[in-house]
């Protein structure tokens, strides 16, 4: 089940408009020559984007209170304003105080009311129009679940979308419960779920939270004292009810997601123009001279929120119809020459910095799957659908782990999936570089499964 969360890109543009505020205050507030500003407009950037990401500036979300958005204004502005006063101290020491306080003023001003005119027209967007809403059930009855379901209701400036309460009973009766509630997920597309802990048993839980992870939907808890307090959790709330959600993954911040972004994209840039604009051309020759066929091999894979793409390698195997339902073997047939050659050092797969170029996939992430295997492994393995959580990579922790190429038996799949779930809740651009190094390092010592 898959849902574009087109909410992804509102922390970017509110970047790129309270950053080109700043800038226009600071020219026409200083009158500086072109030197001069090629000097400060740098600073003011980078200075207010590291401020950011350590303020919490722009971490508003549907939920997200007036007064805490005025808090974290307050205090951003204040710690910004000491930031660009001790600059010109140091550097435009002829800068009268007034003119910085005249362009910290009009920049506080603007800024705050950019960013109160978003955080407004979303709500009334929601409200009015009834879009960027996300469908909710509520499973439990309780005094808070009832709370939960008026706030739904009364406020559909927050966009979400109340569908149903559902109750779980007790042994096989709760087996039953749930079944039911999964065919409702299943059929109206449901992307949260609440769930009050005090009125399910443990068991139950657990088997909710396995379908959640394995259908790529949000599970979040009314708390009490039940065992999901020994989970890392993050508390927000809803009005003045406390929600607890069970998985914290770094890339649903779009900053981050940004960042990784980014970093893509320098790197997909740099191997397409100085590696694969003169190494296509001639392992195409290489590859038409041993066999007829195409140069570049598609197959259709799993990625983001399930989605499927096109997966591009240079083809290594002579054409078959097997190649879409059977994963390559020690000595398979199948394989060329210059394929072995091809996937011995990795380099078949050097088509897919095209895919990373357009954002199918990203440079490090879970290795997408064909998708026979990803039907098979979702039915097999627990959790295995959590890797869609994010963009699938070209390399990944559990490919530099040991545990790339054929899966030969349910604990290469079981190690594939724990190493991938690790990456998604740990990712950071330093374990992207970590694990692209040593991806590096693998190809040139060479690896056991690299057939």
């Amino acid at each position: 089940m898959g849902n574009k969360r087109y909410s992804i890109y509102l922390r970017p543009i509110s970047y790129t408009i309270d950053l080109a505020l700043i800038l226009l205050f600071a020219y026409f507030s200083f009158q500086f020559n072109f030197n001069q500003f090629s000097l400060l407009a740098p600073a003011l950037v980078s200075g207010w984007v590291i401020l950011s990401l350590n303020s919490s500036f722009y971490e508003v979300y549907r939920f997200t209170k007036v007064s805490r958005i005025i808090s974290l204004s307050i205090t951003h502005f204040l710690v910004f304003a000491f930031m660009v006063f001790t600059f010109f101290r140091f550097f435009f020491e002829e800068v009268e105080n007034r003119l910085i306080i005249v362009f910290l003023l009009f920049s506080f001003s603007f800024i705050l009311l950019a960013k109160f005119t978003l955080f407004y027209f979303l709500k009334r967007y929601r409200s009015v129009y009834g879009k960027n809403f996300r469908k909710t059930i509520i499973i439990g009855s309780s005094q808070k679940t009832y709370q939960l379901k008026n706030f739904f209701v009364e406020n559909p400036e927050y966009g979400y979308q109340y569908e149903r309460t559902f109750f779980v009973g007790r042994g096989d009766k709760g087996k039953q419960d749930l079944e039911k509630i999964y065919r409702f997920i299943e059929e109206n597309e449901i992307h949260e779920i609440y769930c009050s802990v005090s009125n399910i048993d443990n068991q139950c839980i657990n088997e909710l939270i396995n379908f959640a992870d394995n259908n790529l939907i949000v599970i979040k808890f009314l708390p009490d004292n039940k065992d999901v307090f020994s989970k890392k959790l993050r508390v927000d709330y809803y009005g003045v009810l406390p929600i607890l959600s069970l998985r914290n993954i770094p890339l649903d911040d779009s900053i981050k997601l940004f960042q990784k972004r980014i970093f893509d994209l320098l790197i997909a840039s740099f191997v397409i123009v100085f590696f694969l604009s003169w190494f296509t051309p001639l392992i195409a020759l290489l590859i038409r001279l041993e066999s007829k066929g195409p140069i570049f091999f598609k197959q259709i894979r799993t990625g983001l929120g399930n989605e499927e793409f096109n997966c591009l390698k240079f083809r290594s195997m002579v054409p078959n119809k097997e190649a879409d339902l059977h994963q390559a073997q020690k000595n398979d047939s199948r394989i060329t020459k210059i394929g072995q050659f091809l996937r011995k050092t990795s380099l078949d797969e050097m088509p897919q910095f095209f895919n990373v170029f357009v954002g199918e996939m990203s440079v490090v992430g879970p290795r997408p799957h064909m998708i026979s295997d990803t039907n098979t492994y979702a039915k097999q393995v627990d959790k295995f659908m959590v890797r869609h959580f994010i963009k699938p990579g070209i390399t990944g922790l559990a490919q530099v782990s040991g545990f790339r190429g054929e899966i030969e038996t349910e604990a290469d799949i079981v190690n594939r999936v724990k190493y991938d779930i690790f990456y998604i809740e740990n990712w950071s651009i330093f374990l992207d570089l970590k694990i692209i190094l040593l991806t590096i390092s693998n190809i040139f010592k060479g690896e056991e499964k690299a057939y």
